[in-house]
């Protein structure tokens, strides 16, 4: 049974969630422990995490959407992408040991967060090879790379998720030529898609707490709009060093359990 203090609690704790995951990623690393805190088994959890956060997801999704605009042709290969690691990260989440992904998470993180920080020159460096190649002109999309980058994202923020926005932002600022905070808005969407595919599995086979869901949703719808409001405000220096500061507090955080 959830008590008022409860309630309170995780309604607060999916606020903040809706809105870090708006802006950077990675609110689960304040609802899951809030959820375990309160006494609740680690697999209804991590799954009523998941679930209840999806709708903070989407409302991030809508104060990013003018970002989205013309992102369409974009978009579609890699919401598929997302959707099917999503749907194995989800299905590996009951049949594989919580500890499977225990050591390779905070090396992802970081790894992420590096590449966020040497983007600019990542991108600067591609750019005068392909002016070399004659090829400036035409458009970098990521192409097969990013879908299969962001697939094995899928895979990972099915079966987990603390920080999947962090990779993924990383993943399409190194790969697609175009605004940060237009690929953050990619960010959400994609992410969106990645938990709800996991979400529907969890709903059909595992075991959802729906007062946790219903308490998360109402947080994280609330913290989704806020969080859109700031980090569509930030500069694109000041939204890198916010990913990778809330990147590397992440990883140290599993590092040191």
């Amino acid at each position: 049974m959830i008590d008022a203090f409860g309630a309170v609690l995780i309604v607060l704790a999916g606020i903040a969630a809706g809105a870090i995951n708006a802006i950077v990623g990675s609110g689960s690393l304040v609802t899951f422990p809030t959820l375990l805190l309160l006494g609740f088994p680690p697999l209804v959890a991590n799954v009523s995490n998941t679930v209840g956060l999806v709708p903070g997801s989407i409302s991030g999704v809508v104060g990013y959407r003018r970002e989205m605009a013309g992102q369409r042709s974009r978009a579609i290969p890699l919401l598929v992408a997302g959707g099917l690691g999503g749907l194995t990260g989800g299905i590996l989440l009951m049949a594989l040991p919580a500890s499977a992904f225990e050591r390779i998470v905070p090396i992802l993180i970081l790894v992420a967060c590096v590449l966020v920080a040497v983007q600019p020159r990542v991108s600067a460096w591609i750019l005068r090879r392909r002016t070399a190649a004659g090829t400036a002109h035409i458009g970098r999309e990521g192409g097969p790379m990013l879908v299969t980058t962001v697939f094995l994202t899928g895979i990972y923020g099915g079966y987990f998720g603390a920080a999947q926005g962090v990779i993924l932002i990383a993943l399409l600022a190194i790969l697609v030529d175009d605004d940060l905070q237009r690929l953050n808005g990619l960010k959400n969407a994609i992410a969106v898609v990645i938990n709800a595919v996991a979400g529907a599995i969890f709903i059909l086979i595992a075991p959802v707490d729906w007062r946790i869901v219903a308490l998360l949703a109402t947080g994280s719808i609330v913290g989704g709009q806020l969080g859109a409001l700031v980090g569509r405000r930030l500069s694109p220096f000041v939204l890198r060093g916010v990913i990778i500061v809330v990147g590397s507090v992440v990883a140290a955080r599993l590092l040191l359990g």
